[in-house]
């Protein structure tokens, strides 16, 4: 039988059975005001690693560590908040850009490209089909019309009176989000993708699978997702060390936080846009707290010293 919801409780009794757990909470007032601005199911995921593991390290117990204090936690919920924002600022100019070279390249083999499957790259047609979409074409294409038919753009307009709707490619793209983007790049042909990555110095089966890392890197940030501690599943292929060695802390950390910001950087500075002092100054901000240090982002300790993070800081 399933159980029972859980019995509601107010900020106060929610205060009181953290205590009651082991959490140490000097201030009251302050820790309510917190809560009146955080949900309480939303902030335990910044407690969660405060709390005690079973005897065989496998399950969190309801009871915190010792030395677990309100304020630390308090302190990692404001730092995901500096880091949401921040990667979501950095991600903006990259999507443009990706916007801007995957409309041009694509403008060049014809203005409604991503309307005539013909034209795309294979994975657009049915096997042995010269012209015959495919489903992954067949199912951008339904979410690019999604997009367009909710889009408020007075170009989109212009588009329907002048020309019955049908945007050109450059002008598409500004109506697709950053997962019809990913969607369209693996639809389009292999010499086009070659060229958008050569721009980044990846080849281009790299450069998809970076965006789509980074499209879920983005939905994080743009959604209040946690983002400091988490296990990123997917892992975008990277290039070999020796020809860059700027990535190789990354390649440790592919999983992690850290390892998904450094590609944020690297596509920062290699394209040369957005703000790279960005991300550098609010990993700066990580609070200091010795049971929860910096490395739990999979961030080295020498972060500061690498290529692409020095110097940025100051």
């Amino acid at each position: 039988m399933p159980q029972p919801s859980k019995a509601f409780k107010t900020h106060g009794e929610q205060i009181a059975l953290l205590r009651c757990r082991g959490m140490q909470i000097n201030d009251v007032a302050y820790a309510r005001r917190v809560l009146e601005r955080v949900n309480y199911y939303r902030f335990s995921g910044y407690w969660y690693p405060f709390r005690q593991l079973d005897a065989d390290g496998r399950h969190r117990l309801d009871v915190f560590v010792d030395g677990a204090n309100f304020t630390d936690v308090a302190a990692l919920y404001d730092f995901d908040e500096r880091l949401r924002s921040a990667v979501f600022d950095c991600l903006t100019p990259v999507e443009l850009a990706l916007k801007a070279m995957l409309g041009h390249e694509l403008g060049r083999l014809d203005p409604l490209v991503h309307l005539r499957p013909a034209l795309l790259g294979p994975g657009a047609r049915q096997k042995r089909s010269a012209a015959k979409p495919s489903q992954q074409y067949q199912m951008w294409l339904d979410r690019y019309n999604k997009e367009l038919s909710l889009s408020r753009e007075d170009f989109v307009k212009h588009h329907q009176r002048k020309y019955g709707g049908q945007l050109p490619i450059w002008a598409a793209v500004e109506v697709m989000g950053w997962g019809s983007l990913a969607y369209l790049y693996r639809l389009s042909p292999i010499a086009v993708c070659d060229v958008i990555a050569a721009r980044m110095k990846l080849t281009a089966a790299q450069l998809g699978s970076w965006i789509r890392a980074l499209n879920i890197v983005r939905n994080y940030s743009a959604h209040h997702a946690r983002m400091f501690n988490r296990v990123y599943t997917l892992k975008p292929r990277l290039p070999k060390v020796e020809t860059h060695p700027e990535l190789a802390a990354a390649k440790k950390a592919l999983n992690r936080c850290f390892g998904q910001l450094t590609l944020i950087q690297y596509l920062l500075t290699v394209l040369g846009i957005g703000d790279r002092t960005l991300l550098p100054r609010t990993l700066s901000t990580y609070p200091d707290i010795p049971a929860l240090p910096i490395s739990h982002m999979g961030t080295p300790k020498d972060w500061q010293t690498l290529p692409l993070w020095q110097g940025w800081t100051l």
